[in-house]
């Protein structure tokens, strides 16, 4: 029987997966593998849990000890051990445990984008191949859920700002997150997926969100600038406020312009209907 394992499984993305993969191969098969044990049995009765942290190489050859295939979700920045360095580690311990497949969870065209969000991605992606370790490179444009306070501004009647020029694919989590536990069983996978929803900008975001609120349309392009005033107004102080700003500059870029049918594909269905995936953001 194949085993299947998953990394970082308790965050929103992992949580989503576990649910798709149990779907498609029976609880059985599914290895979640965690830092929080406790937080991870709690969220997964029926999974066999085992603990497994990016920051602690000891523990993740036993992590991955019999497991076949693993799905490698990438870890938050900022984080006490370096993101890059804690990729490197699981990188390690997948080519020492001869895994059959890896699907790394990536940022969109990696191999070309301009973004300082890319390079940790960039890395673990040049890793993974030079360490011989037989990966898929799945490349998720955004999370709609990324944009709660924004859809909730303008479902409110409330300003709502974005300084992003360029238009960007988000599709909800839990898409993204099955479309890659999907990835896993295939038979003969591609080497690279581009996961995105369908292409749309920040005003067409808005209008849709207004639309399906019932609310005026409040979306505001303004400058970078202005869009870090604005937060510094609201209580932040700057170098959060730049931070927060910074989370658009992909898009801004041209990014996450790029469109692909990548993901509608492998899930086998139409991605949820951009209104209806707002107003299932907008009740979470």
């Amino acid at each position: 029987m194949m085993k299947y394992g998953i990394t970082a499984a308790t965050g929103h993305f992992g949580q989503a997966a576990v649910a798709a993969l149990n779907e498609l191969v029976g609880a059985d098969q599914v290895v979640v593998i965690a830092r929080n044990t406790a937080k991870a049995r709690q969220l997964f009765p029926v999974n066999e849990v085992r603990h497994g942290d990016y920051g602690e190489p000891a523990s993740l050859a036993p992590a991955l000890a019999g497991v076949d295939r693993v799905l490698f979700i990438s870890s938050q920045p900022g984080g006490a051990v370096s993101r890059d360095v804690q990729h490197q580690n699981l990188v390690a311990a997948l080519a020492a445990a001869k895994v059959d497949r890896v699907v790394y969870t990536s940022f969109p065209h990696a191999d070309q984008a301009q973004s300082w969000l890319a390079a940790d991605h960039q890395l673990t992606e040049q890793a993974l191949r030079a360490a011989g370790v037989p990966a898929v490179m799945v490349r998720n444009n955004w999370y709609l859920e990324n944009e709660a306070s924004f859809l909730q501004a303008v479902a409110n009647g409330q300003p709502a700002a974005y300084w992003a020029r360029q238009p960007l694919g988000w599709a909800l989590e839990k898409e993204y997150a099955a479309g890659a536990a999907k990835v896993l069983t295939l038979v003969d996978p591609k080497p690279v997926y581009e996961f995105a929803g369908s292409i749309t900008s920040y005003a067409e975001l808005g209008a849709a969100t207004a639309q399906a609120s019932g609310q005026p349309n409040s979306a505001t392009q303004v400058s970078q600038a202005q869009y870090i005033a604005g937060l510094e107004q609201a209580g932040l102080d700057h170098a959060t406020a730049a931070l927060y700003a910074s989370f658009q500059a992909p898009a801004d870029q041209g990014d996450l312009k790029h469109a692909s049918d990548d993901l509608p594909t492998v899930l086998g269905h139409a991605l949820t209907p951009l209104p209806v995936a707002i107003q299932a953001v907008l009740a979470e």
